[in-house]
């Protein structure tokens, strides 16, 4: 590749490129289930940028281009929520998305005290999940997404990371 991918945490200065990787990212997605209505292609901008101010949010990095993001925050009643995880379809398949999940989990464990995590993918997403439960992860339920997409919900204890790797 050159360049050595870099993980780290998300600035204001990365919000738009966040909001256009995450628009390319998940066109396939869309296109899986014939829904283009999915969140991360209607969220607006404004709403990444406090995504960004609030949660827990890391970027991937190739030089100065954003390549991969994820977000994560602590719900009040329960898991961490680890979402809108996206690496660029160029990038795919190098374990970008298992450094940038493996640094959300740290951070929200160490500076939030998170001690589960929870996500959610599409039902059809065979390549998400085989990533999800390589790492860990385990199916706990279904759910179905505002957007009427059923969703597949897995989760893994803080910590479970160095014992799948």
């Amino acid at each position: 590749m050159g360049m050595s991918v870099t993980i780290s945490v998300a600035t204001e200065q990365d919000v738009e490129q966040i909001f256009r990787l995450q628009y390319l990212c998940f066109q396939r997605e869309a296109a899986l289930y014939g829904n283009y209505r999915i969140d991360p292609l209607v969220q607006p901008l404004d709403e990444v940028r406090r995504e960004v101010a609030t949660d827990c949010v890391f970027v991937a990095r190739l030089g100065d281009e954003v390549v991969g993001s994820v977000r994560g925050h602590l719900d009040e009643d329960g898991p961490a929520s680890i979402g809108k995880l996206c690496v660029h379809p160029r990038l795919q398949g190098h374990g970008i998305g298992a450094r940038l999940l493996r640094a959300a989990e740290s951070a929200l464990e160490r500076e939030r005290g998170a001690t589960r995590f929870r996500l959610h993918t599409g039902h059809r997403s065979e390549g998400n999940l085989r990533l999800y439960r390589r790492v860990g992860y385990e199916t706990v339920g279904t759910a179905e997404g505002a957007d009427g997409v059923p969703m597949i919900v897995l989760e893994k204890a803080a910590g479970a990371y160095a014992a799948t790797a």
